[in-house]
């Protein structure tokens, strides 16, 4: 028996053979187990591919910083945290309405008289007037250029000399456009942001003034020309405010991305195209270098290099939070930051109406010590992954609330710092809706206009000067600056 299993048998395998064959095996099922682990590893990383991709498309202005705009027409409902004011919609009692209301001195009076009685069909032309009912229709005269003619007359002194009149301001050529034409059309293109030949058309449909392409380039340039004064002033006020916003969008340019970078107050606004997002365009800017005060922004890094002190945006905080917990409702942590800084954002809003300058510190310990433990709650359920593994986008915003739990709750501790970071976001969105009307900027040149004439009219929107006003004092050659009015 031993023999025959030593491999005395003719034709069984040997030993040896039967090992080689087991190693054979052991080798192949090495490599199956291996094959089997990487395909397995594959599965994993393409599922948590899958996952990204599904939380991307879940994405939206309500769980990102997506506009609205890009949600498309099968757009979930309005998420609003706001509380119930027990309002009716429409106009409240008290505040001034727009309804279209007779005057009491029209421009240009017309009588109608009835011809016949409507019951017998007599004449009324010798009938007394019982009653006057008066209509009055709203509308514009019909528009037309005003040409002034300016005669320089040339005189000869008894001494042979000819001398000419002196030329009035803006009279520079033998013929031109007032300084109200050129106003509208920098208004067109710099405000209401059409394209140089719609707003071309628009002046010809609208004034009858048939202005070319080049020569409503060359108001526009003229515009920015003449607003380095402004600039220079506005620029010097946000550096020295206590807290301003800032933020940053990519525009196309020339072809490219670039970037305009925001500085923004409660009165002031300014904008800057650059070709990088970076510290070169912050530096080239010219506020942040110089900034002393409290930075509000959305957490863009190059920011913390500047300025005294910090606030993050935390609408971006609550949209992030809507998002995780979109994506999977297990993180209730999630919902508890939610709850708690809307608690925090609505004692400071009361206090700020109340007259208070600071909340109690009681309070303020009592809202961080809640805070800390929602993060250690956050950072239990997502523990760090191992080795190089991606953090999940989860990890990530609880790295930034905890990291920089000071610069989130700026706001609670000094009431002068607001919540979010809306001021900015909505002075830059008109650089996006400008791209979506007009569509990119051929020139840097071009960009810098527009930058320059954007911050123009949004400081004299902020202190309730009708920008077509602003306009045409600018072309009049009186630029107004901000705290001259």
């Amino acid at each position: 028996m031993v023999w025959c299993i030593l491999g005395g048998v003719s034709g069984s395998p040997s030993l040896a053979q039967l090992l080689e064959r087991l190693a054979r095996l052991d080798a192949v099922l090495a490599e199956r187990d291996a094959e089997i682990a990487e395909r397995d590893a594959r599965i994993e990383a393409l599922t948590r591919r899958v996952a990204d991709l599904e939380a991307l498309l879940r994405k939206d202005s309500r769980t990102s910083s997506k506009p609205p705009s890009s949600d498309g027409p099968g757009k979930p409902p309005p998420r609003s945290r706001r509380e119930q004011s027990g309002r009716l919609p429409g106009k409240q009692p008290g505040e001034a309405g727009f309804t279209l209301r007779q005057v009491d001195r029209p421009d240009q009076v017309r009588v109608h008289r009835p011809d016949a009685c409507d019951g017998c069909g007599s004449s009324l032309r010798r009938a007394p007037v019982t009653s006057v009912e008066a209509r009055q229709v709203f509308d514009l005269p019909e528009v037309r250029l005003r040409v002034v003619e300016h005669r320089l007359q040339h005189r000869r002194c008894r001494c042979g000399a000819v001398t000419m009149a002196a030329v009035p301001d803006g009279v520079g050529a033998p013929a031109q456009y007032g300084p109200r034409v050129r106003a509208i059309g920098a208004y067109l293109v710099g405000y209401q942001h059409l394209p140089y030949e719609r707003a071309c058309e628009t002046l010809t449909d609208l004034l009858g003034v048939g202005m070319s392409v080049g020569t409503l380039v060359t108001v526009l340039t003229r515009t920015s020309d003449r607003l380095t004064p402004f600039l220079q002033a506005v620029r010097e006020q946000i550096a020295a405010a206590p807290v301003a916003h800032f933020d940053e969008t990519s525009p196309r340019v020339a072809g490219a991305n670039a970037w305009v970078h925001s500085a923004s107050t409660e009165t002031l606004s300014l904008f800057y195209v650059h070709a990088s997002r970076g510290h070169d365009a912050i530096a080239a800017a010219g506020v942040l270098p110089v900034f002393a005060g409290i930075a509000v922004h959305d957490g863009y890094t190059p920011y913390r290099r500047y300025g005294a002190a910090h606030a993050l945006c935390n609408a971006h905080h609550l949209r992030e939070l809507a998002g995780i917990l979109d994506t999977d409702p297990a993180q209730t942590w999630a919902a508890g930051m939610i709850r708690l800084l809307c608690e925090i954002n609505n004692t400071t809003r009361h206090a700020r109406t109340g007259g208070a300058h600071a909340i109690e510190d009681r309070l303020l310990a009592v809202y961080r010590r809640r805070y800390d433990t929602i993060i250690a709650a956050g950072m239990t359920a997502n523990p760090s992954p191992a080795g190089h593994s991606a953090r999940s986008p989860a990890a990530n915003l609880l790295a930034r609330l905890g990291g920089f739990a000071t610069d989130v709750l700026r706001f609670a501790h000094d009431l002068r710092v607001p919540f979010d970071n809306s001021l900015a976001e909505r002075d830059i969105r008109m650089v996006k809706l400008r791209q979506k009307i007009s569509g990119g900027l051929r020139t840097f040149a071009g960009a810098e206009t527009f930058c320059a004439i954007r911050s123009y009219l949004s400081t004299a929107r902020k202190h309730g000067i009708n920008a077509l006003d602003a306009l045409t004092s600018l072309h009049n050659g009186r630029t107004w600056l901000p705290g001259t009015s």
